[in-house]
């Protein structure tokens, strides 16, 4: 039965939490975290307020890229577990009363996959053309200028079989030929074979590269790349990413998703680093789309209030009808917030993300105000840093363990961490902020307890309020209840006028967690750096 409160869907109203597996929680002792350590803190996610657990990839892999290069679609890496570990977490997750998303890797398997190994044995065997093989040009160089998103050429010469084959990310990842009908066949059967296990949605990786151009134009030179960019962004990758024939697959898969459930239970979110008038055609026509587009745009944007109220309102303006916003602070390709705003505008980051209308999805250790970690050199593991050094792109520092505890290695592991859990730990960590009433934890669990309580927060409306300076202002209302949301987005006071109080109120919820109950008059100030959320009746 599709759960609905107030017309809504469960992803409609729920958060999702995103846990790096090899980072949450280590059970086994080995400084790698597995499924048996994610099962044992289920509990602290319930308790967080969180309701649904998107996991990052567990499957058997040769580890080129942690994971996201896919040996086995059916299967559990002997580090992570079992298949009876991830069953036993599927139904602890359920127990709690919390639904599992898994990450779907449909664009590219590892080259160790038995597929691509079968692939590359002859241009006669029968998956050749599962993978994407092309002959030399004329100069005996790759096919056509494609780039890896990791560095260098996305096309690497088999020499045994005198082709190239294309592979987006890395050469140990090449790419599946979605145009096969096949192949297609083949990975909606792994769709199938997890919703069996009772996963309950799949988050989409790399969507946007599933299908290429036919024809392998060349990508036009990208005019507006700084200097300072990945090599990747020298071209428009228009021939090479975002065609036409994805939002076919996208709508197939759908369908898998609705066999024997009814229309709406599992949720298929995409990965989607594209402009928002490229991104929301991805809802599909009627809805037939992914139901959560991933809106990345919070990662990018800079942190200014005019800048962040153009991309809420261009984003609202754009989406379809029944298209269901959702909002991303942070992921584990990404910088963490706390890193990239600083540690007193994290705390307003949380209730923008907690606040506007959508579904908001939280990466592990946000909620605690974790930070990036510095990873020295002989420490990367990362092969983006490896391949492209020296610019910043390396994602360690994003991946480090999660911090339960102020002893040794912050409680994640009895081993030695795979990467290193950063000096501040002792203070910042599960164990000592849930005992501080004024933490980043508090606050977070308060904000996921007020939308959770509160119809208006979850389905009511949005609406910008007009403000200047550094102050970022909106309401969210329902025909019971009416809530304005007012960011300070600076170091110093400010105020807002009474544009935006109607006749006044209480403030529910401060930043600083200190003025519950307050009454808002004509006026409503703010500290430097603090976020308020007020109940305001209106005019």
């Amino acid at each position: 039965m599709v759960q609905r409160s107030s017309g809504h869907l469960w992803w409609q109203r729920g958060v999702v939490y995103q846990v790096y597996p090899r980072s949450f929680k280590d059970a086994s002792g080995d400084g790698i975290g597995d499924l048996q350590g994610i099962t044992s803190r289920l509990d602290y996610l319930r308790w967080l307020g969180v309701d649904a657990v998107w996991i990052s990839p567990f499957y058997p892999s040769p580890m080129a890229d942690f994971g996201y290069d896919i040996a086995d679609y059916r299967g559990v890496h002997p580090m992570f577990g079992t298949l009876e570990d991830f069953d036993g977490l599927v139904a602890e997750a359920h127990r709690l009363g919390l639904r599992i998303i898994l990450d779907y890797v449909p664009n590219h398997t590892s080259d160790e996959h038995p597929w691509f190994l079968e692939s590359r044995s002859s241009r006669d065997d029968p998956k050749r053309g599962w993978y994407i093989w092309r002959d030399p040009a004329s100069d005996g160089g790759p096919p056509n200028n494609w780039l890896s998103v990791f560095g260098g050429p996305a096309w690497t010469f088999d020499a045994a079989t005198g082709q190239y084959y294309y592979h987006a990310y890395l050469r140990e990842q090449p790419d599946l030929n979605w145009r096969n009908p096949e192949v297609r066949v083949a990975m909606y059967d792994v769709l199938r074979f997890w919703l069996e296990r009772g996963v309950d949605g799949f988050r989409v990786d790399a969507l946007r590269q599933l299908v290429k151009d036919d024809r392998f134009r060349d990508n036009p030179p990208n005019p507006d790349r700084w200097p300072a960019s990945p090599p990747y962004d020298a071209l428009r990758p228009v021939y090479s990413t975002d065609r036409p024939e994805v939002h076919e697959a996208v709508r197939e898969m759908r369908l898998v998703l609705d066999e024997g459930a009814s229309s709406g239970e599992r949720v298929l979110i995409g990965e989607l680093y594209l402009p928002i008038e490229r991104l929301v055609r991805y809802y599909g026509e009627g809805g037939s789309g992914v139901q959560l587009p991933m809106n990345l745009h919070l990662i990018s944007t800079p942190w200014e209030a005019a800048r962040l109220g153009d991309l809420i309102d261009a984003y609202e303006a754009a989406l379809p009808q029944d298209g269901w916003p959702t909002w991303v602070l942070g992921n584990h390709d990404r910088s963490r917030i706390a890193s990239r705003v600083g540690p007193a505008q994290a705390r307003v980051a949380a209730m923008l993300l907690l606040t506007l209308r959508g579904t908001p999805t939280l990466y592990y250790g946000d909620e605690l105000g974790m930070r990036d970690v510095p990873v020295p050199p002989e420490l990367v593991q990362d092969p983006y840093e490896k391949n492209v050094p020296g610019i910043g792109v390396g994602r360690d520092p994003v991946r480090t363990p999660m911090r339960w505890s102020g002893e040794d290695n912050a409680g994640f592991t009895s081993g030695r961490p795979w990467l290193p859990v950063g000096e501040d730990h002792a203070e910042v960590n599960v164990e000592a902020q849930k005992r501080d009433p004024r933490s980043m934890l508090t606050l977070y669990r308060r904000l996921l307890s007020l939308r959770r309580s509160e119809p208006a927060l979850t389905g009511g409306t949005y609406a910008p309020v007009k403000a200047a300076d550094d102050l970022l202002a909106y309401t969210r209302e329902t025909d019971e209840r009416r809530f304005l949301v007012a960011l300070n987005l600076g170091p110093g006071p400010l105020t807002l006028g009474e544009a935006g109080l109607g006749r006044g109120g209480r403030v529910v919820l401060s930043t600083f967690l200190d003025r519950e109950g307050e009454a808002v008059g004509e006026t409503l100030d703010l500290r430097g750096d603090e976020g308020l959320i007020a109940e305001t009746t209106t005019l």
